[in-house]
């Protein structure tokens, strides 16, 4: 028999196993049930309640009495089948996880990938700072593991509905991360571990004959009969020629929300057949909502001061998260990837423009903490001028104004403003300290963002302070432009084979397709996907 029982506990209680089996054995006596016949008990759930100016540390426990408690199982991944093969486009967690499913039934995955393996990719990442220089095809958005590979790693999701959340976190467990993620409220791997883990799961892959090709860009589909059977791709550092074939059964498009010329070729709808002739299809492309504006930090010690309720509440705290919405004018604004205890990131793709994301480390204590705040944007919400670019529209509008922060900033120094001037409307004469490593300049965000963003972001602000006193204030710091939480553009798909609606053997994956946000949802749409080719390919 199992029971379920819920303590609530003083910070620093949580680790006192002696007091944490009175609590249950109470819970057990008051519930019927006799605590001599407890077999064990599994932590299911921990979570911290700082409602109402009291801290608790709440535990939920599922007791086993009569019984032993099964441990997270991780799926039989089986040796390569080189006579099935399915090409994924992208190493990110859609990617990866995708591979994983393939291997379930013995399908080879072939994983391309653009960018470089974890270490030089760190290397191509130090030189932003160190130079100011993008590399387009290794940066913190391109490369091994993906957008998420240097950043906080946060795996909460709310998206029940698109699979087994457990089941993810438990491959991930099993991989390195540690077991914590299994019972955390808001589960967190870190920037210092999610390298390690990615690496672990490429070995998974290869240990059972999948393939992974890296440097090397997608540059176009190879159909046959109308379906997608292959993919042309050239070194990543070459612009012109060493173009090859890959062909496989399908291919997975887990591309990520960064890929711009993916979606330009996509909308384009020119393929080549297996003879190398011309081969039109449909764009598959949607514009969708997204979302655009800036990142916020505070000093560390003032948003766990607001959130614990004083100096004394946020002692032998972790660092505090919050979570912020609001609707300004009919469209929401909201705090987006808070990273306590974290540093902002030069997150750019390419050399053009400025864009910025935060991360953390598994410990969360840097000396700051910062969080996207973003205003919803609809493609009726672009400016005129850009209608001429259809589907397009967003995803060029919101390169302009990537562009338009690093004309306001200094090679990949990022423009930023203090929330007091931005809300005053007037220039900052100096800046706080700030964990942005390439470095900020003074800007008038509140002049050259979009009117519709900055009215609704200074609007939002002060909407927010009287429920989190002191987050307005002369040391929170405003850096533009954070303008990829998600992708403008969705790759359409049936509803029931999940192939691309305008090319059967295609299948849109992740966040970059339109149907994730964030490194949960993304893997399990990419094990949804994978699983939906599996079953094409095998004929089930």
């Amino acid at each position: 028999m199992q029971h379920e029982t819920t303590i609530r506990l003083l910070p620093g209680e949580e680790n006192d196993e002696k007091l944490i089996r009175s609590r249950i054995e109470r819970e057990i006596r008051d519930a019927g049930h006799n605590p001599g016949e407890i077999d064990s008990w599994v932590l299911k759930k921990k979570s911290i309640d700082a409602r109402k100016g009291k801290i608790a540390v709440v535990l939920r426990h599922t007791v086993y009495i009569g019984e032993k408690p099964g441990a997270p199982t991780v799926p039989e991944w089986l040796p390569a089948n080189p006579a099935k093969r399915a090409i994924i486009v992208g190493s990110g967690p859609a990617g990866l996880f995708a591979a994983l499913r393939l291997l379930e039934d013995g399908i080879t995955p072939i994983v391309i990938e653009r960018g470089e393996p974890t270490g030089q990719r760190k290397r191509d990442i130090a030189e932003i700072t160190r130079t100011g220089r993008v590399n387009g095809d290794s940066n913190y958005c391109f490369g091994e593991g993906g957008a998420g590979t240097f950043s906080d790693g946060k795996l909460y999701t709310r998206s029940n509905k698109r699979g087994d959340i457990g089941r993810i976190l438990a491959i991930l467990s099993a991989h390195g991360a540690d077991p914590s993620i299994l019972t955390d409220a808001h589960p967190h791997v870190g920037s210092d571990r999610l390298p390690r883990i990615i690496n672990a799961i490429r070995e998974t892959i290869v240990s059972r004959g999948g393939e992974f090709r890296f440097n090397a860009r997608f540059t176009g589909l190879i159909l046959e009969g109308g379906a997608v059977r292959g993919i042309t791709v050239k070194p990543a550092t070459q612009t012109e020629g060493a173009e090859s074939a890959v062909f496989g059964g399908a291919v997975i498009l887990a591309t990520g929300h960064s890929a711009d010329d993916v979606y330009e070729y996509l909308e384009a709808g020119l393929a080549r057949d297996t003879e190398g002739k011309e081969a039109r299809f449909g764009s598959p492309l949607e514009a969708k909502t997204f979302a655009v504006g800036v990142r916020v930090e505070h000093p560390r010690a003032l948003i766990d001061a607001i959130q614990y309720h004083g100096e004394r509440g946020a002692q032998n705290m972790p660092a505090a998260e919050y979570r912020l919405v609001a609707q300004e004018d009919g469209r929401g604004v909201y705090s987006f990837c808070m990273c306590p205890g974290g540093l902002i990131v030069p997150s750019a793709s390419d050399d053009g423009g400025i864009v910025v994301n935060g991360m953390s480390s598994s410990g969360r204590n840097g000396r700051w903490s910062n969080a996207a705040f973003v205003v919803e944007t609809r493609p009726e919400d672009l400016p005129g001028e850009y209608g001429r670019y259809g589907r397009l529209a967003g995803l060029r509008w919101r390169k302009s104004l990537e562009s338009e922060a690093k004309s306001n900033g200094s090679g990949q120094r990022a423009p930023a403003q203090r929330m007091t001037d931005f809300l005053a409307r007037r220039a900052s004469e100096s800046l706080p300290e700030c964990s942005y490593s390439p470095g900020v300049v003074p800007s008038r965000l509140d002049e050259w963002l979009p009117a519709r963003i900055s009215g609704r972001l200074a609007a939002a602000f002060r909407d927010f302070e009287p429920s989190m006193r002191g987050f307005v204030c002369p040391e929170a710091i405003l850096v533009a432009v954070e303008t990829r939480t998600s992708s403008p553009v969705r790759i359409l798909r049936d509803g029931d084979s999940l192939e691309c609606a305008t090319l059967p053997g295609l299948y849109p994956a992740g966040e970059g397709a339109g149907y994730a946000g964030g490194i949960v949802s993304s893997a399990m749409d990419g094990e949804k996907c994978a699983a939906a080719c599996a079953r094409a390919l095998l004929g089930k």
